[in-house]
């Protein structure tokens, strides 16, 4: 039988609209979760006073994030629909964690955003649905959930359903091919069967919606592209760089150059999940060792690739970026620390070319001297060490970030051109 097509899921939301319940809920449905590990959960979710968590427990692995009720680091959990095979990556809610959530998102094939009919649209749901937007997720399916705590009224569904298309529709989304699925995860309303509560509601259920999404494009005919996110010595191996291809095929015995140090070297061995293989393609995850080349000549933030279409190393770079949230302003030489795939490095604006209008993408203002929380611009940005950036409509993985300065993330962005360095 043929492996099915693997597709990354992202689960973002308001921290309190029930996001970890439903994705406890999909892998205790899908038999990713079997009765034993949630009779476990419950008593815990009991034990510290929780009594409805057990399936939020079920991706909260940590013992404080229990305790505290929240969801802190990004969590891996797999299941399987009929069509494909998924791994979620659940971002965090709250709001400290959005950098898990940026690291999340530019993994993600498809998101899940979920707001309670409850509750309604807040501000995080909001940001969460940007960010996704800015980070390059391309399909969505919207959970309209807590149904139950609004006796399943459709006038709650229409009014949650009408609030979010007014948000995020401006941000282009295209929310007329999107799924919004009114759900009640903690009852498994309309997540893998039909719910009886909404006769009124005929399209797919979540499951089925999750087959309904287009499995991610693999661009194996692009150059190499593996951005190492750790650097190993083991024993009769050598130097092992860790990293997932994001585009072209590595194979045993092929020379690869890496940048920005310039090494070159040939692949001896490609190891995944501890299976030797005889090529990897974009999306694996692999260790590869390397003949004759110091660990300490690598590091994180480096990329692979092909000596024939080298990763550009830039001099500077043009960027959209969107401001998430600055408690002053960002102007010229603003110098905080970008997260760049696997890299992390200060770069400096040097130049705020133009303010974008953020609900029509129009140009609202020429270099202007300064940028706030909720302003779209596109910038002029210097690294402050060679780094490697593509632009983000010719390898998408190595051209988005977000800026990070003071402990959050003040900015996300995509890059639109690149100077490459001389020399």
């Amino acid at each position: 039988m043929a492996a099915k097509p693997h597709l990354n899921l992202i689960f973002a939301g308001h921290v309190d609209h029930g996001k970890s319940t439903l994705v406890g809920r999909v892998l205790y449905d899908t038999g990713a979760m079997d009765e034993n590990t949630l009779r476990k959960l419950k008593e815990e979710a009991a034990k510290v006073g929780k009594p409805t968590f057990e399936f939020a427990f079920a991706m909260d692995q940590l013992k404080e994030e229990r305790e505290r009720g929240v969801t802190i680091d990004i969590a891996h959990r797999d299941f399987n629909t009929q069509k494909y095979y998924f791994t979620i990556i659940d971002a965090p809610g709250h709001k400290d964690f959005i950098k898990n959530m940026i690291t999340g998102a530019s993994q993600a094939d498809a998101a899940v955003l979920v707001c309670s009919a409850k509750e309604g649209v807040q501000a995080q749901t909001v940001e969460h649905a940007f960010l996704l937007k800015v980070l390059g997720v391309q399909q969505f399916i919207i959970a309209v959930n807590k149904m139950d705590a609004v006796n399943y009224e459709q006038s709650k569904y229409n009014e949650t359903k009408s609030a979010l298309i007014a948000k995020i529709k401006p941000m282009g989304y295209p929310t007329d091919k999107i799924n919004f699925i009114p759900t009640s995860a903690y009852n498994g309303d309309n997540l893998v069967k039909r719910s009886d509560k909404t006769p009124w509601y005929t399209g797919p259920t979540l499951i089925e919606a999750f087959d309904l999404l287009a499995p991610p494009h693999k661009p194996k005919d692009k150059p190499l592209r593996l951005p190492i996110q750790e650097v190993f010595t083991i024993t009769g191996h050598g130097t092992v760089p860790v990293g997932r291809v994001e585009s072209g095929v590595m194979k045993p015995g092929q020379n690869v150059i890496i940048m920005p140090e310039g090494v070159t070297a040939e692949v001896k061995s490609i190891e995944m999940h501890h299976q030797s293989l005889t090529e990897a393609i974009p999306g694996d995850n692999i260790g590869f060792s390397v003949k004759n080349v110091d660990k300490k000549a690598l590091k994180r933030g480096s990329v692979v690739g092909d000596p024939s279409a080298p990763p550009t190393v830039v001099e500077e770079f043009t960027a959209q970026i969107v401001v998430l949230n600055h408690p002053t302003a960002i102007g010229k030489n603003y110098t905080p620390v970008f997260h760049m795939h696997t890299a992390q490095m200060a770069c400096t604006i040097v130049e705020i070319l133009e303010k974008k209008d953020p609900k029509t993408g129009q140009t609202m203002q020429k270099n202007p001297d300064f940028l706030k929380t909720g302003d779209v611009a596109i910038v002029k940005v210097k690294p402050t060490r060679p780094l490697v950036v593509e632009k983000y409509s010719e390898y998408p993985a190595l051209g988005r970030f977000a800026m990070r300065d003071m402990g959050q993330t003040v900015a996300a962005g995509v890059v639109l051109d690149v100077v490459p360095r001389k020399g």
